[in-house]
């Protein structure tokens, strides 16, 4: 059986569309032997390696109109939009523990990835190659002008999507022979260039770290670029893409907890719908 691996984007709490597919899949039973993930696509990735289907969405429907886990005041309190400090403390720790034991020892290689500060460039952590994996897992997900730069084996990093949005290329170049990727924009989405306005604010913001300041600006390329060879992988059968049906309305820091409901519920029927598909890619 050839190996097979999950692709997870990120895009905050879109997440829920991402959860909502892959908790679908876990109570299908499909098991994988490698996981990458990108900003929210990493964090949810831990959820599954440790296998606590409904965390994700446990953590972000409880707490996201909890002023201690993401809003203004955290990001005066912890200049983070998301404090990390309550997500892997007391939220990981006591209020929905996270089962850090069976996540050390699953034999899933899980890969967390971030976008080094000093070259702009990707960086892969994998969890039996680092010391600590989780300060690579929040530098993921840490968003540019709305948290702070994470230190990880020595240097600063910041989310995973300035660099790479979808990380389907990673495990293909590792050799796994079925990648499946879940993103959270729908078929044909593309991102506009980075405003001129937006580009002088990161500028001034990372005037120490030029390498990160391009990278950000070029992310709108990069993407656009990632989806046309997404779609072109997809029509050769190489990849398996499970993506929205439709516009995904929901923001990064949503607090309507209808809609985020919804939109992982829109990740299970989508998901349901795929599943006869996606036996027949992964079983082929």
């Amino acid at each position: 059986m050839s190996r097979k691996a999950l692709a997870l984007e990120g895009g905050s709490l879109r997440c829920l569309f991402t959860c909502g597919v892959t908790d679908l899949m876990m109570d299908e039973g499909i098991e994988w032997d490698g996981i990458i993930g990108v900003s929210a696509g990493a964090l949810t990735g831990v959820n599954i390696v440790s296998g606590q289907k409904g965390r994700t969405a446990e953590v972000n429907l409880g707490y996201v109109n909890d002023p201690r886990y993401m809003g203004f005041r955290s990001l005066i309190k912890n200049r983070s939009i998301f404090n990390f400090d309550f997500l892997f403390g007391e939220i990981s720790d006591t209020l929905i523990p996270l089962d850090r034991e069976t996540f050390k020892n699953s034999p899933i290689k899980y890969t967390a990835v971030a976008t080094s500060c000093i070259d702009g460039r990707v960086r892969y952590y994998e969890k039996s190659e680092v010391s600590d994996i989780y300060p690579a897992v929040r530098a993921s997900a840490s968003l540019p002008l709305l948290a702070p730069m994470v230190t990880v084996e020595g240097e600063p990093c910041l989310d995973g999507g300035l660099s790479v949005s979808v990380p389907y290329q990673r495990p293909l170049d590792e050799g796994y022979g079925k990648v499946v990727v879940v993103t959270t924009r729908e078929h044909g989405y593309r991102k506009e260039p980075v405003s001129r306005a937006m580009a002088r604010v990161y500028a001034r913001a990372y005037r120490k770290y030029p390498q990160l300041v391009r990278a950000i600006l070029n992310v709108p390329r990069h993407y656009n670029a990632e989806m046309d060879e997404i779609d072109r992988l997809e029509a050769e059968g190489k990849l398996f893409v499970i993506r929205p049906r439709e516009p995904v309305t929901v923001s990064r820091t949503e607090k309507d907890v209808d809609k985020l409901r919804a939109l992982y519920g829109h990740g299970q029927e989508v998901c349901r719908e795929a599943l006869p598909r996606l036996r027949e890619y992964l079983e082929g």
